[in-house]
C-alpha cells in the first residue's frame, strides 16, 4: 500500500504544474478514478473540507489521504511524495532558468501550459457540478453557482468563508427525513 500511496502522489508532484489547484484533478485521477480509494463524493467531501483549512491543498489531500489508506506512515509517505519533487524540480529548474531568463523560450513554456491546466480544471468543475445537479437539483445547483460566483467573485470573499459558512449550514440543518417525521406525528 506504501508504494501505491507514493507512486499516486508523486505522480501528482511532478505532473502538477500551476499549483496546488491546478493540481486537484491529478489528485482526483489518482485517487478515485485509478486506485479507487475514494468515490468522486468522497473526494469532493474531502476537497471542500480541506479548502476550509490553512495551507497548500495538495499536501492536505495527500496527508489526509495518505493517512486514510496507510495510517500515519501513509499521510507522511504521501506529504513526502508530492512535495520532495517539487522541491528538488524547483532547485533544479530555478538554477537553470536564472541563467536563461531574458530568453523568450523561458516564458513560452510557462505560458504554453496555462492552456492545458485550464482544461484540466474545467473537466474537474463539470464534474462537480453534474453531480451536485444529480444530488441537489439543477435548480439549487445553478443558484448556488451564481451565488458563488457573486459571493466570491464580485464581493470578494475568502472562499474558504464561503466554504465553512456552507458546512455549518449542513450541519445545523434538519435531516429531512427527520423534518417528515415530526410532521407526520
Amino acid at each position: 500500500m506504501q508504494w501505491k500511496i507514493f507512486l499516486a502522489f508523486f505522480r501528482v508532484g511532478i505532473f502538477g504544474y500551476g499549483g496546488g489547484p491546478a493540481s486537484i484533478p491529478l489528485v482526483q485521477k489518482e485517487v478515485v478514478e485509478h486506485y479507487n480509494w475514494m468515490t468522486d463524493e468522497e473526494f469532493g467531501d474531502t476537497l471542500a473540507i480541506a479548502n476550509t483549512l490553512p495551507g497548500p491543498i495538495v499536501t492536505k489531500l495527500a496527508g489526509y489521504i495518505g493517512y486514510s489508506r496507510g495510517g500515519i506512515l501513509g499521510a507522511l509517505n504521501g506529504v513526502t511524495a508530492i512535495v520532495a519533487p517539487t522541491a528538488l524540480l524547483m532547485i533544479l529548474f530555478f538554477s537553470i532558468l536564472s541563467q536563461y531568463r531574458d530568453a523568450s523560450w523561458v516564458s513560452g513554456l510557462a505560458n504554453g501550459v496555462l492552456p492545458v491546466v485550464t482544461v484540466l480544471m474545467g473537466v474537474l468543475t463539470w464534474g462537480f457540478i453534474k453531480k451536485s445537479g444529480g444530488d441537489l437539483g439543477w435548480v439549487k445547483t445553478i443558484a448556488f453557482i451564481i451565488g458563488a460566483a457573486v459571493v466570491l467573485g464580485v464581493l470578494g470573499v475568502h472562499p474558504a468563508i464561503v466554504i465553512a459558512v456552507l458546512l455549518i449550514a449542513a450541519l445545523v440543518q434538519k435531516d429531512p427525513a427527520k423534518r417528515e417525521e415530526e410532521t407526520s406525528t
